[in-house]
């Protein structure tokens, strides 16, 4: 008699939202209000079965390209200082996720093992498989990339089914919904629109990844209570997908 393997049946997601995401109306830091709404809505599409890994930007820190505007630091170490506020941002969600009961790991693309763990792709398998939410931290360890672009290439290593764009507002409009009120939200968007029109859903080098990967990018609302697992389980809301 053959056992079957339940865990490979899981759907595995990867979840990618902003720095500035955790920082609030404040603009910088870490409000503990939203990091507290974050990990619950997590915990509860973690508690529908589902396998899933994290990447979070780190412009509620710093960002590389901002520190580097002054011609004093450099590129490549405003890059590097920006991949740290990363794993700052990774520390703080692990934190929220584990005060919930959750099993949670933070894989570094840099070397801190005081801090983390450093990234293994098949150790990050392993972890998903055994139930643990995988949060990936410093990008993709290299100066120059995006944490979109490494949120699309830790997707791919994982295997997973698509990822996620948390963002503020319901997925990808034809124009700023913010600043016009006939903007239409666009379900559907081929990797060729986005790139031909500059549809920021995520830099033109992700979204180029995703297209030679053949990964969805799913763009919703992570800050409506509920959302995540509307559009992930239950397939209904307001959302864009990128395909």
């Amino acid at each position: 008699m053959q056992v079957q393997n339940t865990q490979s049946q899981k759907k595995r997601v990867l979840i990618k939202f902003s720095g500035e995401a955790l920082a609030g109306v404040g603009g910088f830091g870490v409000d503990l209000d939203i990091l507290k709404f974050i990990a619950q809505e997590i915990k509860n599409l973690y508690e529908q079965g589902l396998e899933i890994g994290i990447v979070v930007g780190g412009g509620n820190i710093i960002r590389g390209v901002t520190a580097a505007q002054g011609g004093l630091i450099k590129r490549t170490s405003g890059d590097y200082m920006g991949m740290l506020a990363t794993v700052i941002n990774a520390v703080a969600i692990q934190e929220a996720l584990e005060s919930l009961g959750l099993d949670v790991r933070v894989q570094s693309a840099i070397d801190i093992t005081e801090v983390c763990e450093c990234y293994i792709h098949r150790r990050a398998i392993r972890h998903l498989e055994k139930g643990r939410i995988v949060i990936f931290g410093a990008g993709t360890g290299n100066p120059y990339f995006t944490t979109d672009t490494a949120a699309i290439l830790r997707a791919i290593e994982i295997d997973a089914e698509l990822i996620v764009k948390a963002t503020k507002v319901d997925g990808v409009y034809d124009k700023d919904p913010k600043k016009y009120s006939d903007a239409k939200l666009l379900p559907l968007i081929s990797y060729d629109e986005a790139l031909r029109d500059h549809i920021k859903v995520m830099d033109d080098t992700a979204i180029a990844l995703a297209k030679d990967n053949n990964l969805p990018i799913l763009v919703c609302n992570m800050f409506k209570q509920g959302n995540l697992i509307d559009v992930l389980v239950h397939k209904k809301g307001e959302f864009s997908i990128v395909k």
